[in-house]
């Protein structure tokens, strides 16, 4: 069942996803080629616990770490390990906080080092098919029509829209209903109506759309083996229009990016 959520709700779901949206953009100052995914679970869980909140992930679902972190044919779920980032590599952060009760949930895929062009250019149509995907969020419209503008763009480009891994639902609840698959069909699925909080993230490779789980019961790998790339936002939609609860401007200060130059309109 879906919860609609009030003014005020939405209000403490912006708080706990900008708590989110902080911790990223201090991790984003600390990827670099030598760092181990460990430490940046390490100081991330004590970024978020300085702000107030907790980790959403750390023990949810049997999760051990406040990240997951998913490197090159890793889309999602991946344990952080005592590995060294090497240059070249691209790394999923995905990080979950409480505070007063609600969850933020949000992605951004970093390069590390230098990056083959080819790859950056996966991460740049991912983050576009995030936006088109946020825009498709308003009033009259239904969830295909969301999974429908993030599949049209990837696939335009080449690229394999991960099937088994949906967005969803966010509130009191990680993962609350609807799922938000990012494919799909326009004018289908569930009428999109204002109180609504979705967690959009599409999870695009350079590949097979095809994934696998790993022994460890968390690390989903393309089958391929070829890279993927994940970015997700929180979002409400209030007066009939998409209103972004998260933030990649800490991510963009961090890496001087200007915001501008980085995503489409919405």
């Amino acid at each position: 069942m879906i919860k609609y959520k009030s003014p005020a709700e939405i209000e403490k779901l912006r708080a706990a996803a900008l708590v989110v949206s902080r911790t990223l953009g201090m991790i984003a100052k600390e990827i670099k080629p030598g760092v181990k995914p460990v430490d940046l679970d390490r100081k991330a869980e004590e970024y978020i616990l300085s702000q107030g909140a907790k980790p959403g992930f750390k023990g949810l679902y049997g999760c051990p770490s406040t990240l997951l972190i998913s490197k090159n044919e890793t889309v999602v779920h991946g344990l952080p390990t005592d590995i060294p980032l090497v240059e070249g590599d691209i790394v999923s952060i995905d990080c979950g906080s409480i505070l007063d009760g609600y969850y933020g949930d949000h992605a951004y895929t970093f390069e590390v080092g230098a990056v083959d062009p080819a790859v950056k250019k996966l991460l740049e149509v991912t983050k576009e098919s995030l936006y088109l995907g946020i825009a498709a969020f308003k009033a009259g419209n239904r969830l295909g029509d969301i999974g429908h503008a993030i599949q049209h763009h990837a696939e335009k480009h080449g690229y394999g829209v991960v099937r088994e891994l949906v967005g969803h639902g966010i509130g009191t609840k990680l993962h609350e209903d609807p799922q938000v698959p990012n494919y799909g069909k326009q004018g289908k699925g569930k009428l999109l109506k204002n109180g609504m909080t979705l967690a959009i993230e599409p999870m695009i490779t350079m590949g097979t759309f095809r994934v696998k789980q790993l022994s460890d019961g968390w690390t989903i790998n393309t089958v391929d083996g070829k890279m993927a790339a994940h970015f997700e936002h929180d979002v409400a939609m209030v007066d009939g229009k998409p209103e972004i609860l998260s933030t990649f401007d800490y991510v963009y200060e961090a890496l001087g990016i200007n915001p501008e130059n980085d995503k489409i309109s919405i």
